[in-house]
């Protein structure tokens, strides 16, 4: 094993250590998407053109695979902020519903 083998394997643990995101830029999107896909997703994130990705993105997951597209696709920003209505209401329902308990409850007394 030479020494440029092992710098070089050290050089990219150590990069992979501080970027982890770095391998897992899209590189490339579609701008359509097929029928019915966004059905099928189970989550997503957006990818931002600064930083290590050098390009914007959203990343879309379905069954352990990625699928980037552009995040001006008009169905897709819709599709968006109709998840993102529906994650900010589940979470206020959740807040409404832990304060509800909280009020209820009585105050422990001594006897």
């Amino acid at each position: 094993v030479s020494f440029t083998s092992v710098l070089f394997l050290t050089l990219f643990l150590l990069f992979s250590a501080l970027f982890p995101g770095a391998f897992n830029c899209c590189t490339k999107i579609s701008d359509e998407i097929p029928k019915g896909i966004l059905r099928r997703v189970e989550r997503f994130e957006i990818q931002k053109g600064h930083g290590l990705c050098h390009l914007e993105a959203v990343i879309l997951y379905i069954e352990n695979k990625k699928f980037c597209v552009s995040p001006q696709i008009k169905k897709l920003k819709k599709w968006m902020k109709k998840m993102k209505d529906k994650i900010h209401r589940r979470k206020l329902h959740v807040r409404k519903q832990r304060r509800t308990r909280i009020m209820h409850k009585k105050p422990h007394q001594k006897q």
